[in-house]
């Protein structure tokens, strides 16, 4: 959608200009537009200076605000709240979705959109990486994302299903793989990548998880994040938290902001719903619950042999996990090796000391935690995997940059990838810009800006110098069982290797490393025990022994094949899993949300200068904002950029002839882009500001609405043709037998909105933005003494709204009149409708509070689109009765009011119905209509020009300008089909206005073939007398016409606008209300002839009043 910016005062205000009517009005309607405070701005791209306090103070200045988005162009920054924010509702993903980025402020929702629809339009994956220090707000960003996306993307129940275990993911990895953490209460101990794989038509129908590094040293050390309900405590031992080593450590049982009750029935319904059998799931629960268990076994030193110090404790975990307690104490204390002499190899058991024991636990513990997490991940992707992929999204969401007390290899292998993320948006935002700029011969001025591939290289290099996780490998490779001079081994190899590197230095106990986001020490201690992550085959053994085919699922290894080669690492694992990551991201077009932590205490509204400042720094935004600034919003090779806008020109389209650069530069210039906004390179063209690109796009689109109306309006006449006898003869059926018929209403079209609501956004407002009209119309609603007053009515498939209107009594628009929603009647709450059986337009709706009488010439229309809409709703047809003697409920009124008031429909005298209220009766005559059994007359469908049908969504057509859709116009059809009464004088066009498809405007010329004018001819003809009748013939027939001359005024009639009218084709003419002019001819059609002004043409006789 095109946008106009306008600089004024150093601040940006946004004019929207649109073929949409809303986008027009936006400023008066929106709901943002009412009494938003401007707070900072919203793109700091447009920020006076580029500094880091510039930065950080319109940060700051927009958080207090409540203002937790701001954009660097495409990138979108975040700061988390530690709070709810309100707008995240329905209301916001109906505002967002196919809106441009800066037509409403920043959003998680415009990233989102812009994502989904770039995918459907250019074809290509997409993917948005979510980076931020723990505790910034990334796994929450990542939810509104796929929330976002399952609302706005279609489909049937398969993919709802789809939907539902996207949505259901979340709850089920988190329970199992998010932690409290001194940075964060709901911290992400794992990392995942999740590709939303879509249809063509843009349905989410497959999704795939990809997991990294799950931190398995908290499920010894810190305190977990799962429960389970009183029920399930007796069978699975549970008791309070302090009983358990593993949960006891930290000393935190309860997590603010955190419901363990409600978190655990979530947890179980998403593995209902991902569809864990109920078997599997109760297993699920015993591994977590031994695991708790086997974390009380400890260990006493006995003759430098470890021995289970209590027995009892052995019995409870060996019940949850299946297995012999007497063989989990053996496995648990001693360790079989084998050993080679002489070409025989012989296997010996080993007895092991408390230190080893209590690491034998530990890792049987990690181990089954981990591969039930995998187990878990596993089941998501199976149940939403689909054999093909043609487009996917993905949210990488994955654990942020941390700095502990104490950091080990764990924060280790998440700061490696922290970095990995930050080298991809460098190469992408900073680096490779910059060099493109250069290959294409652009003029430019090189921006500095830091490169953390050099901090990528220490770690991960193979060779010149080895990275540390080579050198790691490298001492873990020749360790023997549980090594305690390992460690020490490592810190000296590694003085060795890197020790001169400009980014690495050690010390007694560890090395630090100057990551791109600030200086870590990493203690060395438990390094390499955790990189070589090696589970002992006694261990997988003891496993394999369970009496439960799932626990043995989970360690599927044969333990009979020879091993050969060096094992797998943790520290290679996580290289590989990163550098597989970089490569899928390379492959799609990505965005970023830039997440921030405004302060250590997780409380609302607390602003820490200093952590702020330092987040600004290193993730590089006032590099980003500088390269943004200085450099070109869009770039696009020149084949293309001509494939796309060539329609813009009759010399493009369908092709250029020519060389390519001449002919984007033909294009350019044919709209009148400034020589500023653009440059050339070797191949590509590059456009400076997102304005000019959107004065392209906006022709582009201009030129597609064209073509695209021109079709439509064939496309829906041909269907008006084909619906139309329909439409007629099933609100036809409502009323036959039942109801006697309007002489000027039977063959009317059925227009559906009388009100034109595409231009009356005070009306409008009322209805949510996207909601379907049926019908509207302006009808007289009559209260308990039967006095009439006007309503806007609007049905709708959610309901009928009756509109009224009153004066504010006080505040700033004190004495205006205003709209007011005076009722809502939702379809469940509708009993009945009556009706009279004379042709009156009277009906009343029967509801369970209170009736209302109403009156509208468009009954049957109504009727016919409330019946269609109360039986989808209600599953059952619409009660209707006809009978001359109405009763109604009045609205109860404070201490008195309600009971019932009569109608009584008699015959009386002309097709206009008289009122006569007496008391708490109303008697209304009018004169006999159409039988009864009256049914529309079918004909051909003759050429006219066919309306705005009720059964198309709003978008496909724009309004009339005059607030109803055009009328109807075709050869004139005989005389004695059409009948009408006179015009009533309404407070809107009444239905004579509306003549029958095949009606007609007044023919413009005489026709030869017209009989009628034929018969005048000949009229004038004398008859045949010799050669003087033959050229008096030939002198009629063959006459030049005369010079036109100057006629005077005309005495004959004349009339007055009632109505407002702009005429729509060139033979109209338009008007203004109160102006009178002459009138020249009526006609049935309901199409006259007039002249105003010198202009003669053709205006709907229902907007004006003869004098």
């Amino acid at each position: 959608m095109p946008i106009k910016y306008e600089y004024k005062d150093k601040k940006t205000h946004y004019n929207l200009l649109s073929s949409s009517l809303w986008c027009v009005i936006q400023a008066k309607y929106h709901w943002q537009s009412q009494n938003v405070k401007q707070s900072g701005v919203d793109d700091m791209v447009l920020l006076s200076k580029i500094t880091e306090d510039a930065i950080v103070e319109n940060l700051k200045k927009r958080y207090m605000d409540d203002y937790i988005f701001t954009y660097i162009g495409p990138v979108l920054i975040s700061v988390n709240p530690f709070k709810q924010m309100p707008y995240f509702t329905e209301r916001e993903i109906e505002l967002y979705q196919g809106a441009a980025q800066y037509e409403n402020p920043p959003h998680i929702y415009a990233l989102t959109d812009n994502m989904y629809r770039n995918m459907m339009i250019d074809g290509e994956n997409q993917c948005v990486i979510i980076s931020g220090e723990s505790g910034a707000g990334k796994t929450v960003a990542a939810k509104y994302i796929m929330g976002y996306i399952s609302k706005v993307s279609g489909g049937g129940s398969k993919v709802q299903h789809v939907k539902d275990i996207i949505l259901q993911s979340n709850p089920l990895l988190e329970a199992f793989g998010n932690a409290k953490t001194v940075r964060n209460n709901n911290s992400s101990r794992f990392g995942k990548y999740f590709e939303i794989q879509f249809s063509r038509g843009g349905e989410p129908d497959g999704g795939k998880i990809s997991n990294f590094l799950l931190e398995k040293s908290r499920v010894v050390s810190q305190n977990e994040k799962t429960s389970t309900d009183r029920q399930q405590k007796e069978g699975l031992g549970i008791m309070t938290p302090d009983y358990y080593y593993y949960l006891n450590q930290s000393g935190t049982y309860k997590v603010d902001g955190t419901n363990d009750s409600k978190d655990f029935q979530e947890t179980m319904e998403a593995m209902q719903v991902i569809g864990i059998p109920g078997d599997i799931q109760t297993q699920v629960l015993q591994i977590v619950a031994g695991i708790l268990h086997l974390g009380n076994i400890s260990f006493i030193e006995a003759g430098n042999y470890g021995q289970v110090e209590s027995t009892d404790l052995l019995a409870f975990p060996a019940y949850l996990l299946g297995i012999d307690p007497n063989r989990l104490q053996d496995k648990l204390t001693s360790r079989k090796m084998d050993s080679k002499w002489g070409g025989k190899s012989e296997s010996i058991n080993v007895t092991l000391n408390q230190e080893q024991a209590t690491y034998t636990r530990d890792a049987l513990a990690k181990a089954l935690y981990a591969r039930l997490f995998d187990y878990l991940v596993e089941s998501i992707n199976k149940a939403i995997q689909k054999p093909h992929e043609e487009f996917s999204i993905g949210v990488l969401d994955i654990y942020g940059f941390e700095i502990f007390k104490r950091n080990g290899f764990e924060q280790f292998c998440i700061n490696f990838v922290n970095e990995k993320l930050q080298q991809i948006f460098i190469e992408l935002t900073l680096k490779a810009e910059q060099e493109e700029y250069v290959q294409e011969g652009i003029k430019w001025t090189p921006i500095e800006y830091f490169n953390n591939k050099i901090v990528c290289d220490l770690i991960e290099n193979k060779l010149n110098p080895p990275g540390i996780m080579s050198v790691l490998d490298d001492v873990c490779a020749t360790m023997h069982a549980k090594g305690e001079g390992a460690d020490g081994t490592l810190l000296q190899k590694l003085q060795a290797a890197v020790g001169t590197h400009e980014h690495f230095n050690s010390w007694n106990s560890g090395f630090n490393i100057h990551h791109y986001a600030g200086k870590v020490s990493y203690d060395i201690n438990g390094f390499c025990e955790r990189n070589r992550d090696v589970l002992f085959p006694d261990l997988i053994e003891l496993m394999q022994s369970s009496e439960y085919d799932f626990i043995r699922s989970l360690f599927p290894e044969n333990l009979n094949t020879d091993k050969k080669g060096r094992p797998t690492t943790a520290s290679s694992k996580i290289k590989r899993q990163a550098n597989e990551l970089v490569n899928t991201l390379m492959k799609c077009t990505p965005h970023y949300i830039r997440c921030i932590k405004p302060n250590e205490t997780k409380r609302p509204k607390d602003w820490e200068e200093s952590r702020a400042r330092h987040q600004v720094e290193y993730l590089g935004l006032r590099e980003n904002i500088r390269v943004r600034r200085a450099g070109f919003a869009y770039r696009r090779a020149f084949n293309k950029f001509l494939m796309r806008y060539a329609i813009l020109t009759a010399e493009t389209w369908p092709c250029w002839r020519g060389p390519e650069q001449q002919g984007v530069l033909h294009l350019l210039r044919s709209v009148n882009m400034d020589n500023d906004q653009y440059q050339m390179g070797r191949t590509k063209v590059f456009v400076k500001n997102p304005e000019s690109l959107f004065l392209l796009e906006e022709m582009r689109e201009r030129k597609f609405d064209t073509f695209a109306r021109i079709i439509q309006k064939s496309w829906r006449r041909f269907i008006a043709r084909k619906k139309y006898e329909q439409m007629r003869e099933e609100a036809s059926d409502i009323l036959y037998n039942s109801k006697e018929r309007r002489k000027n209403s039977i063959n009317r079209n059925f227009v559906g909105d009388y009100l034109g609501l595409e231009q009356r956004p005070e009306l409008r407002q009322f209805l949510s933005k996207r909601e379907r009209i049926d019908f509207a119309d302006s009808v007289n609603k009559f209260d308990r003494r039967f006095k009439s007053i006007k309503r806007d009515m609007i049905l709708t498939p959610k309901g009928i709204y009756l509109i009224g209107r009153e004066k504010v009594k006080k505040g700033p628009e004190k004495g205006q009149i205003k709209e007011v929603l005076k009722r809502k009647l939702e379809f469940g709450s509708i009993s009945s409708v009556s009706l009279s059986t004379r042709q009156d337009d009277f009906f009343i709706l029967h509801e369970t509070q209170y009736d209302s009488l109403l009156e509208s010439n468009f009954k049957t229309e109504f009727l016919s689109l409330l019946s269609k809409r109360y039986e989808e709703v209600n599953k059952r047809k619409l009660t209707i009765s006809f009978t001359d003697r109405l009763e109604f409920r009045v609205k109860k009124e404070g201490w008195g009011g309600g009971g019932s008031r009569v109608v009584m429909v008699q015959r009386g005298q002309g097709d206009l119905a008289q009122l006569k209220p007496a008391g708490k009766t109303l008697t209304i005559t009018v004169g006999d209509g159409l039988p009864k059994s009256s049914k529309p007359t079918r004909k051909t469908a003759p050429q006219s020009r066919v309306l705005f049908l009720p059964f198309f969504p709003p978008p496909l057509f724009s309004a009339h300008q005059n607030g109803a859709a055009k009328f109807s116009r075709a050869p004139p059809q005989q005389q004695s089909e059409i009948t009408y009464s006179a015009p009533n004088k309404h407070g809107r066009p009444p239905s004579t206005a509306l003549p029958k498809l095949g009606s007609q405007r007044a023919p413009r010329a005489p026709a030869q073939n017209n009989q009628y004018n034929q018969g005048n001819l000949d009229f004038l003809n004398v008859p045949d007398q010799g050669m003087s009748g033959k050229q008096r013939k030939r002198s009629i027939s063959h006459r030049p016409p005369p010079a036109p001359k100057p006629q005077p005024r005309p005495q004959g009639p004349r009339c007055r606008a009632i109505y407002q009218y702009i005429g729509q084709d060139t033979d109209e003419i338009s008007f203004e209300v109160n102006d009178v002019f002459d009138l020249v001819k009526e006609d049935p059609s309901g199409w006259w002839t007039g002249r105003i002004r010198g202009r003669e043409g053709l205006f709907p006789g229902n907007y004006v009043e003869k004098i």
